[in-house]
């Protein structure tokens, strides 16, 4: 078999295995909020309505607007003013994100996953303020938003395979194959493209579609794989794999093979050196960055 061959029939097998994969459908809130924005002239007031009558949601919301390393600590008192600071999209995204956990309340196994995403999350916000970007200015909400949105496919997994957690296991171990490789050949998917697909049926940016299902792949990273939409989402999956590797040398947790797998493409998208990386780590120590209060 050559190698186009080769590749059409993974690609056949994985939608295949796809097409069976329970994507949760976008929660409602989700839906009215993009109607609204749509419109020619978006009315705040409404939307604030919308966002409020959750009290979960809103007061999550505030939080993240909040978040000192937004650059609005303590100012945002409203949704209304929220949706103000942060912008439309931004709003958005920050709520489905947030809709994401309580989509998947019921199902076991994934304390760690949700507190390191939050940790992750908020590392990756906070790199924002401490980084230069040549493509564009990333806002910290935006990478913040996608460090809890990366790794989404995992729970839907989760939800669907009794022996996923075992499968996890193995490629978070796993030193040299990439983390997507141990899980498609378990299981003819992964959660890069589950994630992916749950991406595009809630409507999330497509910088964030193209960085969810392409965050193990080092040629998307580098710019040389076809699949790879704008230059923002090789940003965005190297801030978030970063801020996984700063969060488990402060943590002592979490420990996968990630880092050496993928961290010389990140570094090297990010215009940074190994050795920047020691004074990151010390800076986010020294303000305590990964212990902020979850979402």
């Amino acid at each position: 078999m050559n190698a186009t061959n080769a590749s059409h029939t993974v690609a056949a097998q994985f939608h295949s295995e796809l097409s069976s994969v329970k994507i949760p459908p976008r929660p409602a809130a989700l839906a009215s909020i993009e109607a609204e924005m749509r419109s020619r002239a978006p009315n705040f007031s409404a939307m604030a309505k919308l966002i409020s009558v959750d009290v979960g949601i809103s007061a999550s919301l505030l939080k993240v607007a909040n978040s000192a390393y937004f650059g609005y600590s303590g100012n945002v008192r409203s949704v209304s003013e929220a949706l103000q600071i942060l912008g439309l999209n931004a709003v958005a995204t920050s709520i489905a994100a947030l809709s994401l956990r309580r989509v998947f309340a019921h199902v076991p196994n994934l304390e760690r996953y949700w507190d390191s995403s939050a940790r992750v999350a908020l590392l990756s916000g906070w790199l924002v303020t401490q980084l230069d970007f040549p493509y564009r200015k990333i806002k910290p909400e935006e990478a913040y938003t996608f460090g809890l949105f990366r790794d989404c496919g995992i729970p839907v997994l989760m939800s669907m395979y009794a022996d996923y957690f075992d499968i996890l296991e193995a490629a978070n171990a796993e030193e040299e194959q990439p983390f997507t490789t141990v899980e498609s050949e378990a299981m003819d998917i992964d959660h890069a493209i589950v994630g992916g697909s749950l991406a595009k049926e809630w409507h999330l940016p497509i910088e964030f579609q193209a960085a969810i299902e392409l965050h193990h792949d080092t040629d998307a990273i580098r710019g040389l794989s076809s699949h790879i939409a704008p230059d923002i989402s090789r940003y965005f999956i190297a801030i978030a794999q970063l801020a996984e590797y700063l969060y488990q040398r402060l943590s002592g947790l979490n420990k996968t093979r990630e880092w050496p797998k993928l961290g010389e493409v990140c570094l090297d998208v990010l215009g940074i050196q190994e050795a920047d990386t020691d004074e990151l780590f010390q800076a986010a120590q020294s303000q305590q960055v990964h212990t902020q209060p979850e979402f």
